[in-house]
C-alpha cells in the first residue's frame, strides 16, 4: 500500500502478520537509507505523527556529540570554524532552500543550483525538494491542523522539532513541488542528502588534524575541530532554524494582519539572517527579501545582492510598493 494512501482506518495492527509485498528488514534499511518512503511499509500500523526511531537517532547522535567537548577543549581556531560553518549553511538555507527553491523568488542558472542544493545538504536538514516541499504545505496551511509545525495547533516542542521526526514527515510532498519534480539532479539528490553531511564531518576532522600538524600553536586537533565544527555547529544551526516555525508564530510585533499568527522578530532575524521579519514574509512570501525596510536588518538579502553583483543570481523579485507603503503606517 502506498504510502500517501495510509489513514487512520487503514492501518493494521501491531498483531497482525505483515502481507506478503512487505520489504524485508534488509529492504527496509535500503529504502531508508536511500530516502525511499516504502521504508514505512514496514511499520504502516503505527500512527501517522508518531515518532519515526531510525530518523531519531542519528538526529539524537549529534546532539549527544555535543558533549565531547567536554574531553576535547576548546580553542580560537575551533570556534571561528564553527561559526564560520553555521553562518554558511544558514545561508545556504534562508537564501536558497527558502527563497529560492520554496518560493522562487530568483532566478539562478542549473549548475549553480545544484551546487548550493548540494552545499545547503550539508546543513543536516533534508534535501531542497524535501524541505521546499513541506515549507509550501506549511504557507497554504499557515496554523491550521494541515500545517505541519504549528504552535498553534500543536506544543512548542512538536512544531519546534518533532514535527520533522514524525513519519508523516518522512515522504516528500511531491503535490507541493511539481516544478521541482522536473528537475533530475535535485531528484538523485534527495536520494542521497545525508552523503554531504557525513562528508562535512570527514572534513572537519582533517581540517583540524592538518592544522595541528602545520600550525601547532593554533592549539587545536581533528577530534576538536569535529566536534566544533560539526556537532555544535551543526545543532545550533538546527535549532536557529526550528526557532521560524516556533517561536516566529508566536512571539515579536504583527505589521500586517495575515489569517495566520506569524511575527516579527529582531533578534531571531539576527539568529538567522533575515528570517525573523517572518510577518512580511507571510504578506509576500515571493519577495527576495524579507526585511522590507532598511531598519530590518536582513543579512541574506544582502548576500543575494552580492551574489547578483558577480552574475550568480538575477531577477530578485522585489516587494510590491503597495505592500511597503501600507507596512509603514504600522511598525
Amino acid at each position: 500500500m502506498p504510502y500517501e494512501q495510509l489513514r487512520p482506518d487503514n492501518f493494521v495492527t501491531d498483531t497482525e502478520e505483515t502481507s506478503e509485498d512487505t520489504p524485508s528488514r534488509w529492504q527496509t534499511f535500503v529504502f531508508w537509507l536511500v530516502n525511499d518512503a516504502r521504508y514505512l511499509e514496514r511499520t504502516r500500523f503505527r500512527p501517522p505523527r508518531s515518532l519515526d526511531l531510525w530518523r531519531l537517532i542519528p538526529f539524537l547522535a549529534i546532539h549527544l556529540g555535543c558533549f565531547a567537548v567536554i574531553w576535547v577543549g576548546f580553542s580560537w581556531f575551533a570556534v571561528a570554524l564553527a561559526l564560520l560553518l553555521y553562518l554558511g549553511r544558514m545561508f545556504l538555507i534562508t537564501a536558497f532552500y527558502h527563497r529560492f527553491f520554496a518560493h522562487r523568488a530568483f532566478e539562478s542558472s542549473r549548475s549553480f543550483r545544484l551546487l548550493v542544493a548540494i552545499l545547503g545538504c550539508t546543513a543536516g536538514q533534508r534535501g531542497p525538494i524535501w524541505w521546499a516541499s513541506h515549507h509550501r504545505q506549511h504557507h497554504l496551511h499557515s496554523d491550521t491542523e494541515l500545517d505541519p509545525h504549528s504552535p498553534q495547533t500543536d506544543t512548542f516542542w512538536f512544531s519546534h522539532v518533532l514535527w520533522f521526526l514524525t513519519r508523516d514527515a518522512f515522504p516528500i510532498r511531491w503535490k507541493q513541488v511539481k516544478d521541482l519534480k522536473k528537475c533530475r539532479e535535485l531528484v538523485l539528490l534527495e536520494r542521497f542528502d545525508w552523503v554531504p553531511l557525513m562528508a562535512l564531518g570527514v572534513l572537519c576532522f582533517f581540517i583540524g588534524d592538518w592544522a595541528q600538524a602545520s600550525y601547532p600553536s593554533l592549539e587545536t586537533s581533528g577530534w576538536q575541530t569535529l566536534v566544533w565544527g560539526f556537532f555544535i555547529s551543526t545543532t545550533a544551526l538546527y535549532h536557529a532554524t526550528y526557532t521560524i516555525n516556533s517561536l516566529a508564530h508566536r512571539y515579536g510585533r504583527r505589521r500586517f494582519d495575515t489569517p495566520d499568527h506569524s511575527r516579527n522578530n529582531f533578534l531571531l532575524a539576527l539568529l538567522t539572517l533575515g528570517e525573523g521579519w517572518h510577518n512580511n514574509h507571510h504578506r509576500y512570501p515571493g519577495a527576495a527579501r524579507q526585511g522590507f525596510y532598511w531598519w530590518e536588518v536582513d543579512l541574506s538579502y544582502m548576500g543575494l545582492r552580492v551574489l547578483k553583483t558577480l552574475g550568480l543570481v538575477w531577477n530578485l523579485r522585489p516587494v510590491p510598493s503597495k505592500i511597503l507603503e501600507a507596512g509603514r503606517t504600522r511598525r
